[in-house]
């Protein structure tokens, strides 16, 4: 097309900026009802390194309504003090909350939720119980970033954001459309 690889990364950056702009302005949206609460592990395989490997992997907190949009932080770390404080401000106490086993979540039983686990080393859903909504989201956001080959840190907020994006506003005609009104194009 006659577009330098330069002139195309910086078009793409200047979407992703206008993206995490107006999802910010939206982030003051609190979640109620059914959520799904889960944090991943985000960075390169490394080599020699057994079980979890966090070491030097930006961290992200995700919050999932059920049936509806994804909200992510990148996060310092997954303990109880980090993720409290954005769960209280982005759910409605007495939603129901679903969350894995970690520990992080023991005070989510008294914080004025209705609380679920679910233990993953003994089954991945049961009825309802379950976070597969936010596995998904996590799935798809890890295949998108992959392809990238590596994102530095600076730029990844910009990147999880567009995957948030791409993932609440469906298909991508109506993100094109969603794009243009935020752009007033």
């Amino acid at each position: 097309m006659g577009i330098h690889p330069n002139s195309a990364a910086l078009f793409y950056r200047k979407i992703r900026m206008v993206i995490n702009y107006h999802l910010a302005l939206a982030a003051d949206e609190v979640f109620e009802g059914s959520v799904e609460l889960d944090e991943s592990y985000f960075g390169g395989r490394r080599k020699g390194r057994r079980g979890r490997g966090a070491a030097g992997k930006v961290v992200v907190f995700g919050i999932l309504k059920r049936n509806g949009r994804v909200y992510t932080v990148v996060v310092d770390n997954a303990k109880s003090e980090t993720l409290l404080p954005v769960i209280k401000k982005k759910i409605m106490p007495d939603s129901i909350v679903y969350t894995d086993s970690l520990s992080s979540y023991d005070k989510l039983d008294v914080s004025g939720f209705i609380h679920y686990r679910i233990n993953h080393s003994k089954e991945f859903a049961d009825r309802q119980n379950h976070i597969n909504g936010i596995e998904n989201f996590w799935n798809q956001a890890k295949r998108v970033l992959r392809k990238y080959n590596g994102i530095d840190r600076k730029s990844f907020p910009l990147f999880l954001k567009e995957c948030e994006f791409r993932f609440n506003f469906g298909t991508p005609s109506r993100q094109l459309k969603i794009l243009q009104k935020w752009c007033e194009i």
